[in-house]
């Protein structure tokens, strides 16, 4: 089963996934989406890094800034629902920012290439996986065109993810409240 942890920055989105990981499984694989381009980012990250560490619970770390889908396919291969790794993915936004400035010139075929292969990988995972995305449409209209596409982007990827997933949580001042069981339907 997938389930998808949404929210705004500094939420408590990351904790909460971590936490959901825990009450289901004796161990976890951590994929970390995020690049260290500046001593602030590399701070953050040893700071998840040691929270992590301290919380006497298995985790796995490996880093994947762009080939998400594939590792995510490589994980679940050969593994049944019971079988496959419990993963968690940390962070969904920074991924398609890596993505996107990665094919920035690109056409529009190929970034919806990139997100057709993650919405296939995480609908065919056989096992737990904890997705953590950022809510990045509630705030201003961003000014540049860049930040126009990526905030649609993470809007289309949020929804088709949220669809595909059995649970979607949304994480505000630390409380998480599950969506799809509360959703109205036309």
């Amino acid at each position: 089963m997938s389930v998808l942890v949404t929210g705004g920055a500094r939420s408590g989105k990351s904790s909460f996934a971590e936490r959901l990981c825990m009450q289901h499984s004796s161990e976890a694989w951590y994929v970390a989406t995020a690049q260290a381009y500046d001593d602030e980012m590399r701070e953050r990250i040893a700071m998840h890094q040691h929270q992590r560490e301290a919380s006497g619970y298995l985790w796995h770390t490996t880093e994947e800034p762009i080939h998400l889908p594939a590792l995510i396919s490589r994980m679940g291969e050969g593994h049944t629902g019971t079988s496959a790794p419990t993963i968690l993915v940390d962070c969904l936004t920074l991924w398609l920012t890596n993505v996107l400035l990665a094919h920035e010139h690109d056409e529009k075929q190929v970034l919806q290439a990139h997100l057709d292969a993650l919405v296939e990988a995480i609908r065919t995972y056989p096992g737990l996986l904890v997705l953590v995305t950022n809510e990045v449409g509630d705030g201003i209209v961003p000014e540049y065109a860049l930040g126009r596409k990526y905030r649609d982007l993470a809007g289309v990827l949020n929804q088709r993810i949220a669809a595909i997933c059995g649970e979607v949580f949304l994480v505000t001042v630390g409380i998480a409240i599950e969506l799809k069981s509360k959703e109205y339907r036309l």
